[in-house]
């Protein structure tokens, strides 16, 4: 089996002393991480989390990529996970955005909210530490909602699992998404959207075949049971 992963704070540290080097010792590096990429219906979510030269060495206790916790695990250090970076901040983009301009799009225009909400509060990051291998930060198209500024842009693969700062930023914004899905259940039942999140199951399945697509779904993906296999 494979060694489980922990984060540290190695490569958001080597990347902070970088920035300071450029921008001098005020410098602010952002952790991002998405969440709801692969759902059917909902928004997909991305999470900022921001921190400079005077960040803990001491991150919370616990602390995994949100995907690996349980429920119960990301709710008991997501308080902490919004204490310990100078600031962290989430943004959405409903499926209206990801029908209008496409996933990556979307990711952008989530992003794109969750960093006005951090520049308004005066921690805009000065550079970001993006989780994954392609860097859909800088990756604009012509089918633009909303712009993000130009600043450097490093990815790490695994980084949600690797980075402290990114997997503080995952935690934040899955519990967020949760919360969301759950509040949008009371709306529509039937998708048991409390559970599964907007994620395929049986029971979401089994809804779209006997309901159809409600106004919170990505119709322009192939959903399952009303036309494809989905996306997953």
């Amino acid at each position: 089996m494979r060694a489980a992963l922990y984060p540290t704070r190695e490569r958001e540290t080597a990347l902070l002393t970088r920035l300071q080097a450029g921008l001098g010792a005020g410098a602010r590096l952002g952790g991002v991480d998405e969440v709801g990429r692969g759902a059917l219906a909902g928004p997909v979510s991305v999470g900022i989390s921001v921190m400079d030269a005077s960040t803990s060495s001491h991150f919370p206790e616990g602390l995994r990529d949100s995907k690996l916790l349980s429920p119960g695990a990301r709710e008991r250090i997501v308080a902490a996970c919004q204490s310990w970076p100078i600031d962290v901040a989430v943004g959405h983009a409903g499926p209206e955005i990801v029908d209008q301009v496409g996933i990556i799009g979307a990711l952008r225009a989530a992003a794109a909210q969750a960093y006005a909400l951090l520049a308004a509060r005066g921690n805009a990051p000065d550079g970001i530490l993006l989780d994954g291998s392609h860097n859909w930060w800088s990756d604009a198209s012509l089918w633009e909602v909303a712009e993000l500024p130009d600043v450097p842009v490093q990815t790490q693969v695994k980084g949600d699992a690797m980075c402290a700062i990114i997997a503080s930023a995952s935690v934040v914004a899955k519990v967020e998404r949760d919360s969301l899905m759950v509040e949008l259940s009371r709306e529509y039942p039937d998708y048991d959207w409390a559970k599964n999140k907007g994620y395929s199951s049986p029971a979401h399945i089994e809804a779209l075949r006997r309901l159809g697509a409600s106004p919170l779904h990505r119709r322009s993906w192939n959903l399952p049971g009303v036309g494809g296999k989905g996306n997953e």
